[in-house]
Order: structure tokens, then C-alpha cells, then sequence
């Protein structure tokens, strides 16, 4: 199923991008589980240093992997918006995860990124 999506983390320029499953009824069943576990992680190890960074590079590589479903170039990073994102995921260093919808604004000026888009849905993770 093609819908694509942006995963962007507070704090870090890049931006992730999947080229399909990026619906919120598959990204966040494994999104959510995946940011509880990586905040439990950092809890127990006490480091808070470099988390955006961090964060960034753990979802390439383990929730990359599980979004990808064996075909890896779905999934790419860089620092530039697709205009053809559905959804965007934003992940604040506050815990929260929203999931945000471009706007037409957004469409024409992918360059916007975030600012351009309307809210979904806010979780805590």
C-alpha cells in the first residue's frame, strides 16, 4: 500500500522517509512500542546526551527495518520534505508524538516541513 510518510525527531535536521505502510494504522503500533522502549532505555542508562541523534539513528535502523518489510529502498534519509508525504510523524523530546497531516501550503512548499501541517492525533510515549 503507498502511502508515504516523514518520521522528523525535535532537535535533528534529518528527515526519514518511507515510501509506503506510513498509515497511522501501521506506523504507530510499531512506532509507539518502539519509542516506549527506547525512553525506558535512556531512563535505565541515565544518558540524555545526544538523545535526538540517538533517536534518529535507532529508527533507521531497528523500526526501519520492521516499516521496510524486507525492500529497503523504501526507506530513505536526508534533510529535504517529500511532497508526497501523507503523514508525518513528529517526535518531540518531551515524550509526545504527534501525528501531523501536510497541508496544501505544505504541498506546494514541501520546504515548510512541520509548520505547514495541521494536527492528527498527539500521543505520550
Amino acid at each position: 500500500m503507498l502511502t508515504p510518510c516523514h518520521i522528523v525527531v525535535e532537535g535533528n535536521p534529518v528527515v526519514i522517509y518511507a515510501s509506503r505502510n506510513g498509515v497511522p494504522e501501521k506506523v504507530l503500533p510499531l512506532l509507539e512500542p518502539f519509542l516506549a522502549k527506547f525512553w525506558e532505555e535512556r531512563e535505565t542508562c541515565g544518558e540524555y546526551g545526544d538523545t535526538a541523534e540517538c533517536l534518529v539513528a535507532q529508527i533507521v535502523v531497528r523500526f526501519g527495518y520492521e516499516i521496510c518489510e524486507d525492500d529497503y529502498s523504501n526507506l530513505r534519509v536526508g534533510i529535504n520534505y517529500a511532497p508526497d508525504a501523507k503523514y508525518i510523524y513528529f517526535i518531540r523530546m518531551n515524550r509526545q508524538l504527534n501525528t501531523l497531516i501536510p497541508s496544501e501550503e505544505y504541498r506546494s512548499n514541501p520546504n515548510l516541513g512541520i509548520k505547514a501541517c495541521r494536527e492528527f492525533a498527539t500521543k505520550n510515549c
